[in-house]
């Protein structure tokens, strides 16, 4: 593959489960979850109350930017939202990465349901950049000025936290203020859980398991990167084939993704090795478009195959490649 694209490498195995449970968390039907194993095992020593939240500088350029974007586009005056994912240090969440609700989801002016499926495999893409990632929180928007999470989000909100590390989590609510202090120029925190960028606002809480209530939580910025941004780029087509691609996953070992340049734009590239080192089968995603090609010894060969399903034209490929040739 071409030098300079971002690989990364499928991880998680029950990731889907979790996003089912974060779907309900975020309804207003709210019923008591099923115990899911975390998405990677928790680290050393215990976890204490979190006292503060830490952004990377690309994590708030992220939120603010696409919130601003849905703002402006069809579905404006529908919540919309992030998962959020980063380390859970002893009393600190360091959010290092962002998956979007996306445009499959279902969401209107008091609810936003997360596409679980995509959600799940974006964090199975994402967290080869380390291991300890794990889920830390979600935010979402309110159309109108309620800047604290709803009696609606604590009933969902109070029984999800005890799925995550140290049995809390950070609850981000976005909203636009009818004022704007200073432009849009640069970000402003009135108060130390705020954080606000033009007539745009981001609320920052904790919630542990127990409380009666969320509690601010200061905010820190950082410099760092937003580690799911590049999967922004190609989400519509993780949202299309995702429970194909989870699919191969599962049944394939050593399945690799990476966004590519493709021709008219980011693509979503898959590999799937064959026994020979460095040879496999290669698919890329882009818009409607799916294509596949075999690598070999560093050469790749297009297929003639116009399978739409990613899972059919694969095993049907490699299915052509196990036939002896002669």
């Amino acid at each position: 593959m071409a030098k300079g694209r971002i690989m990364f490498q499928a991880l998680v195995s029950n990731a889907g489960r979790w996003f089912q449970d974060l779907n309900r968390s975020l309804l207003g039907s709210r019923v008591p979850l099923p115990e899911a194993l975390p998405l990677s095992p928790p680290g050393p020593g215990k976890y204490q109350p979190l006292k503060r939240v830490t952004l990377t500088d690309e994590v708030g350029r992220t939120l603010f930017e696409e919130y601003d974007a849905h703002r402006r586009g069809n579905r404006g005056d529908e919540e919309t939202g992030w998962v959020l994912l980063g380390l859970r240090e002893s009393n600190e969440a360091i959010v290092l990465a962002t998956l979007p609700a996306g445009a499959e989801s279902n969401s209107g002016v008091a609810h936003v349901h997360f596409n679980s499926s995509a959600q799940a495999m974006g964090s199975r893409i994402v967290r080869q950049a380390d291991r300890r990632l794990t889920i830390l929180g979600v935010v979402h928007t309110h159309p109108g000025t309620l800047r604290h999470p709803s009696d609606g989000d604590f009933r969902g909100d109070s029984v999800w936290v005890g799925q995550l590390r140290g049995k809390e989590g950070v609850f981000g609510i976005g909203t636009v203020e009818s004022k704007a202090a200073n432009g849009s120029l640069f970000a402003r925190q009135p108060r130390p859980h705020m954080q606000c960028l033009g007539d745009m606002c981001l609320c920052w809480y904790g919630l542990r398991q127990g409380e009666r209530n969320y509690r601010p939580l200061p905010y820190n910025l950082t410099l760092g990167p937003d580690l799911a941004r590049p999967l922004h780029q190609v989400w519509a087509e993780i949202e299309a084939h995702a429970e194909q691609l989870d699919r191969i996953y599962r049944q394939q070992a050593g399945v690799t993704f990476e966004v590519i340049s493709g021709n008219h734009g980011p693509a979503l590239a898959m590999q799937v090795p064959l026994a020979e080192p460095g040879d496999g089968v290669c698919v890329h995603l882009a818009g409607d478009e799916v294509s596949y090609f075999v690598q070999r010894k560093g050469e790749l060969l297009a297929a003639d195959s116009q399978e739409k399903r990613v899972d059919r034209g694969l095993y049907l490929l490699l299915a052509e490649l196990a036939v002896p040739s002669g």
